[in-house]
């Protein structure tokens, strides 16, 4: 299981989104060179937006042997993509009827994952989410089965959206055991920009019980790039799903405490760190190496 470090060409789609405006700067800053496909232009000068269909298989195959800029055609040819990163998506239900959320979301992920495989890209990154764990979009009020929710969990969504990001890991794995390459999808947690510290944190912080269904977790948009960056660079792992989350519960009160309070029908399946998150990053700590950053307290004190 190498590490790769050189600077890599990325195609990102859905780079135009929220977690995206955060995300690209990131891999700028470590030197990458990306062409994003979107239906909206990114805002930084030196990210090229693509306008790309998703659901559309050829337009798909076309944009991933696709110049990354007009200046591409004064190269000799064009230039090869060694990583996909898959953002673009119905972000949430009731954004268009459920039909079109699942369909929408899986065939575009089918058709990203099939493009990159057949032609040869050998590291693919997929947005999952945590709504997988069957809670952020429940109907009514249900408990988790068990904490902390880690990648082996038991999932088990009863919501569109949530069930489609299923779908796509599902996809995934199969495409990495055909093709022998990686592809690891990240269950992102609730997405943070910066100016949403003091809006919002206060809030969250106050009145705990309004984040159970994103379990009292959260993803700074940079700490993202960090990870995306860190699954780039680590090869070797084939089919992966990783938790894409802050190592923080967003409490003021430590973890376990919390839960057993809480949520006291749910189980703890394992001793908890003392303000661990319960959408736990664990695995991404130990297995891709990632360090948190941009910690909530650093912004708003509990």
């Amino acid at each position: 299981m190498a590490v790769s470090t050189a600077a890599k060409r990325i195609v990102f789609t859905g780079g135009s989104g929220k977690a995206g405006r955060h995300v690209l700067p990131y891999l700028l800053s470590k030197g990458y060179e990306i062409l994003n496909l979107d239906l909206i232009p990114h805002a930084n000068p030196r990210v090229y937006t693509l306008k790309t269909d998703l659901t559309d298989s050829g337009q798909v195959f076309n944009a991933l042997t696709s110049h990354f800029n007009m200046e591409g055609y004064a190269a000799p040819s064009v230039g090869k993509v060694d990583a996909v990163i898959h953002f673009a998506a119905y972000a949430r239900n009731m954004l268009v009827p459920d039909n079109e959320c699942f369909r929408g979301n899986v065939m575009s992920t089918y058709n990203v994952i099939e493009a990159a495989c057949k032609l040869g890209i050998k590291k693919i990154v997929i947005a999952s989410s945590e709504t997988t764990y069957g809670v952020c979009f429940a109907q009514g009020d249900v408990d988790y089965h068990s904490f902390p929710l880690e990648e082996d969990y038991d999932v088990d969504p009863m919501d569109t959206y949530a069930t489609s990001k299923l779908c796509n890991e599902r996809c995934a794995r199969s495409f990495a055991r055909r093709f022998g390459v990686d592809i690891y999808a990240l269950r992102i947690g609730n997405v943070i920009e910066p100016h949403e510290y003091e809006r919002d944190f206060p809030d969250y912080v106050n009145n705990p019980m309004t984040r159970k269904r994103n379990a009292w977790s959260y993803i700074d948009g940079r700490d993202l790039g960090q990870i995306c960056d860190l699954c780039i660079q680590k090869d070797g792992l084939g089919f992966q799903v990783f938790n894409a989350t802050n190592d923080t519960i967003t409490t003021k009160v430590p973890t376990m405490e919390f839960l057993k309070k809480a949520c006291p029908n749910v189980k703890i399946t394992r001793e908890m760190g003392e303000w661990e998150a319960p959408l736990s990053n664990r695995k991404i700590r130990e297995v891709l190496g990632y360090k948190d950053v941009h910690d909530w307290r650093k912004y708003v004190k509990p």
